[in-house]
């Protein structure tokens, strides 16, 4: 079982700016997201954590971590796409920049297929190494995106992953299927407390 979560908030979720590599940090709302997260999987079962390098990732890893006692492990493979040059821009920022038909220019966007391929791989190679285990994944909002496309095709995805949304994923044989998508409880029952 795979648990993919997506980073909480930073200032530039709020900003609608591209981040890709860009390492920003969590906000103070992020941080909060996270805890709260935290104290919904302190009471299930889960054996290990991955995440992106990136702080904004490996924060939410390391909050969640704290809460069962596990070392978060890294993997440069669970980064954001690449945005190349627009990373740090907003759309406006785009057209006026490029014009209206920025995302048809050679920017340096790492493309759809490679974004696919380095998470499909690592997703895989996770799964395979903690096959009877249930391993969390905190990684980012493009990459989760994308992979769940490519692993569960016949799921009907439509609303986009919030910031520290689980979705569970189970993998038998070369099938993935979706348990669980874009849930966002925990942070509906904090906002409640």
């Amino acid at each position: 079982m795979i648990g993919l979560i997506r980073h909480g908030l930073t200032d530039w979720n709020y900003e609608y700016r591209a981040q890709g590599h860009t390492d920003i940090p969590l906000n103070e709302d992020g941080r909060r997201q996270a805890e709260s997260l935290a104290k919904r999987v302190k009471g299930e079962e889960w054996d290990c954590i991955y995440s992106s390098d990136l702080s904004r990732a490996l924060e939410t890893a390391r909050i969640i971590g704290m809460s069962k006692n596990l070392e978060v492990k890294t993997d440069q493979r669970l980064r954001e796409m690449n945005c190349g040059l627009i990373e740090g821009t907003t759309e406006q920022e785009r057209v006026s920049k490029w014009g209206y038909g920025w995302s048809k220019l050679d920017l340096g966007i790492e493309s759809t297929d490679e974004i696919i391929s380095r998470a499909v791989n690592c997703l895989t190679e996770i799964s395979e190494r903690h096959a009877d285990k249930k391993v969390l994944i905190v990684s980012h909002g493009a990459v989760i995106g994308l992979t769940l496309k490519k692993l569960i095709p016949h799921v009907i995805m439509e609303e986009p992953l919030e910031n520290a949304s689980l979705t569970i994923l189970n993998r038998n044989e070369n099938r993935w299927d979706c348990q669980l998508y874009n849930c966002t409880t925990h942070l509906i029952a904090t906002q409640n407390e």
